[in-house]
């Protein structure tokens, strides 16, 4: 595999080049290992604000996954940290915002979620904005447009908290009836949050695709999706663990590194049974996880 910096280095670019890195895949999982591991044997060292002193340092680099066809199937990786029901609860806290209500930062609780951020932004003295029902609206009016974008950040307010977001912006694009999705990340944990923040964020761009086609009248598709960390490291403290994320990309072939979708139906089924059973999981929340589980009942 062929990356830019490989072709950078070649040319005389050197170190300066060596932690910014491009790789490129058909399917998520694909796209995901490929960059887990270019970062492993690539990234440079730093150390961060959440090391202890016995921590190595982390491995760190400029990352850019791009994929080409983020719903092609397989779409799992098996060696994600998690299971199948975490995953679906967390697609379910980014898309649904089920959580949302944890949000509490006086209490010692959330400072924010993404779905928050995306969905309910807002800005002191000027109320709440649907940045995605926003960017539905400009998709629709212009699919062309370069202004269909959602951000995250609030300087007001992250600039000074312990945990500010990490994804800052999601960027859509419509060409030849495909919507392409732009997500950009000041901080990606790579073996821990990154496939779990693309799977979440590519259902975005799905919901948002059939939105726009519903207003326009004709199919749109999920087309390309580009996810680009300005940092997207392996921390020092779980080399040891990451150890075992190597050995499975060793011994084991494709088939057995990753999942389709459909194997994973009866987990995320139980993930969103798992949402059921808490008790304060707000009524409008509740409506959105039982549409889903009957969805996955019916087959959809």
């Amino acid at each position: 595999m062929t990356t830019t910096t490989d072709r950078a280095q070649a040319s005389g670019l050197g170190r300066e080049a060596s932690a910014v890195r491009m790789v490129h895949a058909r399917t998520l999982p694909e796209g995901w290992e490929r960059a887990v591991l270019d970062c492993w044997q690539n990234g440079e060292t730093f150390r961060t604000e959440y090391d202890k002193p016995s921590d190595p340092p982390s491995r760190d680099t400029v990352m850019t996954i791009v994929v080409a066809d983020p719903f092609a199937e397989p779409r799992i990786h098996r060696a994600f940290p998690g299971g199948l029901e975490d995953l679906e609860v967390y697609r379910q806290e980014v898309v649904h915002g089920v959580h949302d209500h944890w949000i509490d930062p006086a209490a010692g609780k959330w400072e924010y979620t993404y779905h928050e951020r995306l969905f309910r932004y807002a800005v002191p003295g000027q109320g709440v904005i649907d940045q995605i029902a926003r960017c539905v609206d400009k998709l629709a009016e212009a699919p062309h447009t370069r202004r269909a974008q959602a951000v995250t950040w609030q300087a007001w307010n992250d600039l000074g908290i312990a945990d500010p977001a990490c994804l800052q912006r999601l960027w859509f694009r419509i060409q030849d009836d495909a919507l392409y999705l732009n997500v950009h990340m000041r901080s990606n944990d790579a073996y821990k949050a990154a496939y779990m923040n693309m799977f979440a964020f590519t259902d975005i761009q799905r919901r948002v695709a059939e939105q726009v086609a519903e207003r326009l009248g004709r199919p749109i598709t999920p087309g390309r999706y580009v996810h680009i960390a300005d940092s997207f490291h392996i921390y020092g403290s779980y080399f040891g663990e990451f150890e075992g994320f190597l050995r499975t990309v060793q011994a084991r072939s494709w088939q057995d590194r990753t999942w389709t979708s459909h194997f994973a139906r009866p987990m995320f089924a139980d993930g969103l049974r798992r949402l059921l059973a808490e008790p304060d999981l707000p009524a409008e929340k509740r409506t959105l996880v039982e549409a889903d589980l009957a969805a996955l009942a019916g087959g959809a």
